[in-house]
């Protein structure tokens, strides 16, 4: 088995916006005359998609909403991040990001599809992104970093109708990749998943993907615990010992 492909999470793995969402998310309870996240509720929205936080939190205060204004309310929120984002001249994307984009793409895997003679055949390991952020969103930060033409399949919270933990992003990126690249013949099991959060790294593993988890948002001893591989940074992350492992040149 070879790694060929690696997928992002998006909050809290390329970019160090979780605060801004958790204020804007409250901004809009406030707005709803309704009580603004508790605790609790705060740590629960880490790693899900806005509309699963605003149903629960909306549920937990006993609106009951339509669908229609849910999209309003999230589309709200997406507005207000824009703006958000365009007060700051740098964006707070998280060190190391741009170096493990390149290096992913530099690396190779080789495998025999089924129009090729040589079982040498290779090509560059393919990078996706899955989130339960907007698109519009993801696609504001990717413009502003220069980072767009590398990630040419993007699951956002927009096309799909489940959250993470629920594997369905990550399913659907794998699908996406082999329309995108049809000689990839891509499973599942030859993904490798960024995460930072339970949510997240649940949702990578019911897909029956391996993990890293970064410690950007949860210590470093909770995400060891569930996770494949774990690093304080991506600076951290050893991509070629990775690549061995899904080889079977290292056991682990």
């Amino acid at each position: 088995m070879s790694l060929k492909a690696v997928l992002f999470d998006f909050n809290g793995v390329i970019i160090n916006d979780e605060r801004i969402h958790l204020q804007l998310i409250d901004e809009i309870l406030i707005q709803e005359n309704l009580q603004p996240q508790k605790p609790q509720e705060r740590q629960i929205s880490l790693g899900r998609s806005d509309r699963a936080c605003f149903q629960e939190l909306l549920a937990n205060r006993g609106r009951v909403v339509t669908e229609e204004y849910l999209t309003q309310l999230l589309n709200r929120k997406a507005e207000a991040y824009v703006l958000e984002l365009e007060k700051l001249e740098n964006l707070p994307i998280y060190p190391g990001v741009e170096d493990l984009v390149y290096q992913v793409r530099s690396r190779s895997v080789s495998f025999r599809d089924s129009r090729s003679v040589f079982a040498g055949d290779s090509q560059n390991i393919k990078l996706g992104l899955v989130s339960g952020a907007l698109r519009k969103e993801i696609e504001l930060v990717l413009n502003r970093t220069k980072l767009t033409e590398y990630f040419k399949v993007i699951v956002a919270g927009d096309d799909i109708t489940t959250s993470k933990p629920q594997p369905e992003g990550y399913l659907l990126a794998v699908e996406r990749l082999n329309q995108q690249y049809s000689e990839l013949n891509l499973q599942p099991q030859e993904c490798l998943a960024i995460e930072d959060t339970p949510a997240g790294i649940q949702a990578a593993k019911q897909a029956q993907m391996q993990v890293v988890g970064v410690a950007n948002t949860y210590p470093f001893h909770m995400l060891q615990r569930c996770c494949n591989w774990t690093v304080d940074y991506l600076t951290d992350l050893e991509l070629e010992r990775v690549q061995d492992v899904f080889s079977g040149k290292i056991h682990v």
